[in-house]
């Protein structure tokens, strides 16, 4: 593990696959449609799948079913997108999520207006989330791989920060679109996140260039779980999004049941706390991460104070608007571990892998979100403050460690 750090990898300082500003930005739109999809998903469907007779465990198994499948499939769709191109398989996976999603808009209204009930709605939605864990995939890897190989092993963090920062913004977009959406109609919020996909899979279609004949057939083996250069950051970020998903699972639940809100207050309140977390994040990745390009060994113990601190002043019981500063805390934390996570795996690596390292390392959040939504409902039914206790302990149990690693690393 003492080779991964930045300074010892002697990468040149020459993108593989240059692409422009306007092309990275536009990648990073695509993206923002992935973070609108994920939030909607939690500050709405998990609400409204429980209104709809299910229990916490049930709505939590039909995300880790899908996210399973999801998580087992992404290393072979960056595969694929490496031998295809990283284009085909965005746009793919643009309207794959807008097909899917449409699908369990349709099954979920089932089950709200009794047309299925019991064991029959939960195997009408687990089925059609798995439509989605198998079709969508591809978008993530494939951005992560275009962005690696954009950038140089100098300004890596920061490209790997306006992944994050895109998905940030659409964690932004979505509360507030299921805020005024949800006028409409309790599933008008995540038919607004089905025409978002829609328009970013033509935005992309039209605007990146094509793959050149060529261009793709010199990539090197695709690189396995177990090479011990990824491995570890591997591990570490499957970890990481294990809290993550146990949080964002059960977040809608805690804001309705500590603070006594009805369905539509609990999505508004929710949507506002995921904003606030968003609005730091984002602010950090672009105000600090992007501008000053630090060190992402320095990065990712800072941020896993930050977060560590946020999840601690989370559980001090209070008013409404100490929750959501501690979620914007939890953002800032957040706006520098994720980046400096996926940064430090693919500088592991030669700049010929780096692609490969960064489709791997796409695995670890669907893979956290397979185990983290059943571990977080399984905690917050014995006590609501259990997935809150779990997660800052495991934070503090990875700043130790990081703290450990990087003595070693240097």
């Amino acid at each position: 593990m003492a080779d991964t750090s930045p300074s010892l990898t002697g990468h040149e300082e020459a993108p593989l696959r240059p692409l422009t500003r306007v092309q990275m930005w536009l990648v990073a739109f695509a993206l923002v449609s992935m973070g609108v999809g994920m939030t909607i998903s939690f500050v709405v469907a998990s609400p409204l799948a429980r209104e709809a007779g299910l229990t916490e465990l049930q709505v939590a198994g039909l995300l880790t079913a899908s996210a399973f499948i999801y998580a087992y499939l992404t290393p072979a769709w960056g595969r694929l997108a490496n031998r295809v191109g990283r284009k085909r398989i965005m746009v793919f996976a643009l309207y794959a999520m807008a097909i899917c999603n449409t699908l369990f808009i349709f099954a979920l209204d089932a089950a709200l207006k009794g047309l299925v009930a019991g064991l029959s709605a939960f195997l009408l939605l687990a089925i059609v989330r798995m439509f989605f864990g198998l079709l969508a995939p591809g978008l993530q890897p494939a951005a992560l791989a275009a962005i690696t190989d954009a950038t140089t092993p100098r300004n890596r963090a920061a490209g790997m920060g306006l992944i994050g920062a895109a998905i940030s913004i659409g964690s932004i977009l979505g509360p507030a679109g299921a805020a005024v959406l949800a006028e409409f109609g309790p599933l008008a919020p995540i038919w607004g996140s089905v025409v978002f996909s829609l328009i970013a899979g033509t935005v992309l279609a039209f605007s990146l260039p094509p793959t050149r004949k060529g261009q793709l057939s010199t990539r090197p083996s695709p690189l396995k779980m177990t090479d011990p250069r990824v491995r570890p950051h591997l591990l570490f970020l499957f970890c990481y999004f294990i809290a993550v998903g146990a949080i964002q699972q059960t977040l809608a639940w805690l804001v309705q049941d500590r603070f006594g809100f009805n369905r539509a207050e609990a999505v508004q309140m929710t949507g506002l706390i995921f904003a606030s977390m968003a609005v730091m994040l984002v602010f950090i990745q672009f105000g600090y991460v992007a501008r000053r390009k630090p060190d992402p060994l320095n990065m990712l113990p800072i941020g896993l104070s930050l977060v560590a601190a946020g999840y601690i002043l989370a559980l001090m019981p209070g008013p409404y608007w100490l929750l959501a500063l501690a979620f914007a805390v939890i953002g800032s934390g957040a706006a520098q571990v994720i980046p400096a996570a996926n940064a430090l795996a693919t500088l592991s690596v030669s700049p010929a892998e780096q692609g490969a390292a960064a489709a791997l390392v796409a695995a670890a959040p669907p893979a956290g979100f397979v185990v983290g939504p059943l571990l977080g409902a399984g905690l917050y039914m014995l006590s609501p403050v259990l997935p809150l206790t779990a997660c800052t302990v495991a934070m503090g149990l990875f700043l130790a460690y990081t703290l450990l690693f990087l003595r070693r690393a240097e």
